[in-house]
């Protein structure tokens, strides 16, 4: 599984759904392990923000979702999390019925003892009902949400790494009130209570999203992570080695009989130059945000550099 640039970074930019239907087994899960920066960075966030990570509505009731995932993640990514049981196997703990913590005695050789400890130390201190949530966030590279397709609403959140965004803002709110300060949103809202619906469907879907930034970090929280401003220097190499590529794969689990979807969210940054792997790829770069609107260049921070990343990008597309 992987971010599809051919097919994410197009010409002329527009901010819609992009859906896309998901091949027949194809994989939207991978595993994390002890000494993954992903595992480093989830760690971090739960350790001192887990209120603002790991949400649920009032009354409702997320475990049909979670054991879902964790089957799911049973199938792809075997090892990671053991669903039923409450076993975060890879990392070497479990849950009990009560949601007790204790070390799992089938995990096998711990490679990174205090890391190990840190996990157990962090599960211990989460209140109960917000420990199922924690172990397919620490088993899975992904953060996720459930999607409510009858109600057009997102009732559960566990996400650690979002991208400019808060959580605890979108929490039990209508897809017009979470798309509503995204640039250039038209398309968007318009299909938006429709596409919810279709993502709880039988089909499963997947979509693309990617930015060019400043802040290297997984976690974007906007009161976590200040973005760095972009460099003032005229030169468009000074800005290019500022520049980082920021993408999400995004993939939908329907919940069958349920108007239910588990929405996943793989989030990756790495600096730009090495995103480009082609001249071809270069040329859609530029292309893409040479397209865009002065509203998305805002709302993307991309404002202040769009015409030196667009000359630095017209030099790597030359064959």
């Amino acid at each position: 599984m992987a971010f599809d640039f051919d097919a994410a970074v197009t010409a002329p930019f527009r901010m819609q759904p992009g859906l896309r239907r998901m091949a027949e087994g194809a994989r939207a899960l991978v595993p994390l392990h002890f000494g993954s920066p992903v595992l480093a960075a989830k760690l971090a966030v739960l350790e001192r923000h887990a209120g603002d990570a790991l949400l649920c509505a009032p009354g409702f009731d997320a475990a049909p979702a979670v054991g879902a995932l964790a089957r799911e993640a049973e199938r792809q990514a075997p090892g990671a999390l053991a669903g039923d049981e409450g076993e975060l196997r890879a990392l070497g703990w479990r849950l009990d019925r009560e949601d007790r913590v204790h070390p799992d005695a089938c995990a096998g050789p711990i490679p990174d003892a205090g890391e190990h400890a840190r996990i157990g130390a962090l599960l211990r201190a989460l209140p109960a009902p917000l420990r199922r949530l924690a172990l397919p966030s620490l088993a899975l590279h992904e953060d996720f949400a459930v999607v409510d397709g009858a109600r057009a609403t997102l009732p559960c959140l566990a996400v650690c790494l979002p991208s400019h965004w808060d959580p605890a803002e979108k929490l039990g709110r209508r897809f017009a009130e979470v798309h509503a300060p995204v640039a250039d949103n038209r398309l968007l809202l318009a299909a938006g209570e429709h596409l919810m619906r279709l993502v709880c469907g039988p089909q499963r879907w997947e979509r693309f999203v990617w930015n060019v930034t400043t802040l290297a970090a997984l976690d974007a929280h906007p009161r976590r992570q200040r973005r760095p401003h972009w460099t003032d220097d005229p030169d468009p190499q000074a800005v290019a080695a500022q520049a980082f590529f920021r993408t999400e794969h995004q993939t939908f689990l329907p919940l069958p009989g349920r108007q239910q979807a588990l929405f996943m969210i793989h989030v990756e940054v790495r600096p730009l130059r090495d995103a480009l792997q082609s001249p071809a790829r270069a040329a859609a770069l530029r292309d893409a945000l040479a397209t865009m609107s002065d509203a998305v260049l805002a709302y993307r921070g991309l404002a202040p550099v769009r015409d030196r990343l667009l000359a630095w990008l017209d030099v790597r597309s030359r064959p």
